[in-house]
């Protein structure tokens, strides 16, 4: 046992020295030169994939599932301590579309081993476990993430939820995305998801057709951002979220937000809160010049104390 434990903090070590390396040279090209990526092309994650079954094995890393639109892989990354978890954070990635066309080689963080120490760190930092699951066509999941925000997105990591939590046991968990990630995990509850502790969401797209429209990125005011008439809007199906007086549905914005509206983030909110369930709009500090980017870590911090409230109530404390 200690000597697993003592190649497994080894092997850490040398993938803190590979993400230290990346980083360099990523300082070294400059911000609009994708940055080296030092694996070799065997190691790397391939996006915008079919699903083909005989690429996704029956193993940790990997789901095989079946939604409406027909299979799917979905790939996730998770800290080594998640089976049987009374709790576990599920991060969602914002929109990828910036690299998604770069070579896989030129993609940063884009390996598994890479994904893989992401989550253990931040299950380090959280104090929880931890996954990262792969929206379609990103970081190994087979899809089109052209296709993000439509149906055939968020049905895939809907049954991905499902088969995440049957195979490893999982009593609960809590999620946390940005952007277009918490889009996804917004549109995930309006599935009807259940077992949710909370739900942190920053800087998440809702009134998809209006931000499409304020943004002059609509055509002929009918599609969304992505050029589609076929999205699916989280404010259009409130309706679906299931009853939970325990759960919590936290929204974290900036008002000068250039991407996401805040407006629509509110009214988001809002629309929650109507149909009676329980959410907090919440702002924060964000990057200039689009004020898209929230500082401070706020969405894992926020997920980190929420996971770890909901884990010990405080009448359950000493």
């Amino acid at each position: 046992m200690k000597a697993a434990s003592a190649v497994r903090r080894h092997a850490r070590f040398a993938l803190v020295l590979l993400l230290l390396a990346q980083a360099a040279c990523a300082q070294r090209t400059g911000p609009d030169v994708p940055a080296p990526f030092a694996a070799p092309a065997e190691a790397v994650l391939h996006w915008n994939q079919p699903a083909v079954r005989a690429n996704c094995p029956d193993r940790a890393g990997y789901l095989w599932v079946q939604p409406v639109e027909g299979p799917a892989c979905i790939r996730y990354f998770a800290s080594d301590d998640i089976d049987g978890a009374r709790m576990a954070i599920v991060q969602f990635s914002g929109d990828r579309d910036s690299v998604m066309d770069q070579a896989p080689t030129r993609i940063p963080g884009n390996t598994e081993a890479l994904r893989t120490l992401d989550a253990q760190r931040s299950r380090d930092r959280a104090g929880v476990p931890w996954i990262f699951v792969a929206r379609p066509g990103t970081y190994g999941s087979s899809g089109d993430h052209r296709k993000r925000r439509q149906p055939v997105e968020f049905h895939a990591l809907d049954a991905a939820l499902d088969a995440l939590m049957q195979r490893h046991k999982l009593q609960r968990i809590a999620i946390v995305g940005h952007s277009g990630g918490a889009t996804a995990g917004a549109a995930l509850l309006t599935m009807g998801r259940t077992r949710v502790a909370c739900a942190v969401l920053t800087s998440g797209a809702y009134g998809l057709l209006e931000r499409a429209r304020l943004l002059g990125r609509s055509k002929d005011g009918r599609t969304d951002t992505t050029g589609s008439t076929q999205f699916y809007d989280p404010l259009d199906h409130v309706g679906g979220i299931a009853r939970d007086p325990l759960r919590r549905i936290v929204l974290i914005g900036n008002r000068e937000d250039q991407n996401t509206p805040f407006a629509l983030q509110q009214r988001f909110a809002d629309a929650v809160a109507k149909a009676g369930h329980r959410i907090e709009i919440r702002t924060h500090a964000a990057e200039a010049p689009e004020f898209h980017d929230l500082t401070d870590r706020i969405g894992l911090r926020t997920v980190s104390l929420c996971a770890r409230e909901a884990l010990f109530p405080p009448q359950d404390r000493p």
